[in-house]
C-alpha cells in the first residue's frame, strides 16, 4: 500500500508498505482522509523519536472487523491501550503505561491507504454529517476535553491564549459554555474569524496581569506559559494544550498557587477522548472556519 514514512526527519511517499494485518481486537480500516496536525509537523522537526507511518486525524471505512462497523464510515481515538495497567484499572486509560499512539508512539499512522485500531477506539460517523467535518473529530475532541477536566460556572473570566488552529477550535467550544470569553492572539484575520461567531477578541496588550480564573494556552510558543502565569489570578487554572519544547517550571516567582491542569510534555502527545463526532448545527455540518474562506485540515 502507499504510506507516507518518517525516519531521520525526513518524509517520503512508498509504495511498497504491506497492508497491516489486525490482530485479535482491532479493525482494518481503509483511510478515506486525513488531516495534518501540527504534531505531524512537530515530529518531522524531531519533536519525538518516532519512526513510521504518520497521521492521527482520520476518517475510513472499515473493511476488517465487527459485522455492526464493517463498511460503515468511522474515526477513531488515537490511544490504544493494555487494559491491564495500574492506569488503566484506575480508569486513567489515556495514560495506559503500555499505549501506542497512532501515528506518534509505536503505531503506525493515518497518512497510508490502510490502518489498524482497536475496535473499542472506533466510533461510527452518521450518515448526515461529511467525511470533511467529520475529520475534526480528533482536535475537536481535544479542544472538548478542557470541559471535562475544568469545571466553568456563569461568569467565570476564561482566557484562550492563541488564535492558530487549536485556539480556533478551544475558543469554539468555550463560547457553548456561560463563561466570561476572552481569546488573546496576534493576528487579526485569524480573530475576525472568531469576531464573526460572537467571540470576544484582542491583541496581547488585553491581558490583564492576575485576571482571569482560567488561562488555556494555545499558542504552543515556550513563552506562552509565562504569559499565562501571569494571567491567572491567585489559585486559579492554566491548561497547557499546545505542544511546546520543554521550558523550565517554578512556582516560586509569584507567592501564591495555581492548578496546572494538563502538559502534554515531550513524548505525551494530545490525546483523543469519545467526545461528540462533529459540531452540529440545525441538523447540517459545520466545519470549523478556521481560515478565512476554507475548512482547514488538521
Amino acid at each position: 500500500m502507499r504510506a507516507i514514512w518518517l525516519e531521520g526527519r525526513k518524509i517520503r511517499l512508498r509504495d511498497d508498505v504491506p497492508v497491516p494485518e489486525p490482530p485479535p481486537g482491532e479493525a482494518l480500516v481503509r483511510v478515506h482522509q486525513a488531516g495534518i496536525c501540527n504534531t505531524d509537523l512537530e515530529l518531522v522537526r524531531g519533536y519525538y523519536p518516532y519512526a513510521g507511518i504518520l497521521g492521527h486525524e482520520f476518517v475510513g471505512t472499515v473493511q476488517q472487523g465487527p459485522e455492526p462497523l464493517r463498511g460503515r464510515r468511522v474515526v477513531g481515538e488515537i490511544n490504544a491501550v493494555c487494559g491491564r495497567c495500574s492506569a488503566c484499572r484506575a480508569g486513567r486509560r489515556t495514560h495506559c503505561e503500555r499505549r501506542t499512539v497512532l501515528g506518534i508512539v509505536g503505531r503506525h499512522g493515518a497518512f497510508a491507504d490502510y490502518l489498524t485500531l482497536p475496535v473499542e477506539n472506533l466510533h461510527a460517523v452518521p450518515d448526515d454529517v461529511s467525511t470533511d467535518a467529520a475529520t475534526f473529530t480528533e482536535p475537536l475532541a481535544a479542544a472538548l476535553e478542557i470541559q471535562e477536566q475544568v469545571p466553568l460556572h456563569p461568569g467565570d473570566r476564561v482566557l484562550v491564549l492563541g488564535d492558530g488552529k487549536l485556539g480556533q477550535l478551544v475558543a469554539q467550544t468555550l463560547s457553548l459554555t456561560p463563561c466570561d470569553l476572552l481569546v488573546a492572539g496576534r493576528h487579526p484575520s485569524k480573530l475576525a474569524l472568531l469576531g464573526k461567531r460572537g467571540i470576544r477578541t484582542g491583541g496581547p496588550d488585553t491581558v490583564a496581569p492576575g485576571g482571569f480564573d482560567v488561562v488555556v494556552e494555545c499558542t504552543g510558543n515556550p513563552d506562552g506559559l509565562g504569559v499565562a502565569l501571569s494571567a491567572v489570578r491567585p489559585r486559579g487554572t492554566v491548561v497547557l494544550k499546545g505542544s511546546s519544547p520543554p521550558v523550565p517550571l517554578s512556582l516560586r516567582e509569584r507567592g501564591d498557587l495555581w492548578t496546572i491542569t494538563e502538559r502534554h510534555p515531550r513524548g505525551e502527545p494530545r490525546r483523543c477522548q469519545t467526545n461528540p463526532v462533529v459540531v452540529r448545527n440545525g441538523g447540517r455540518d459545520t466545519v470549523p472556519p478556521l481560515r478565512n474562506g476554507e475548512g482547514a485540515r488538521g
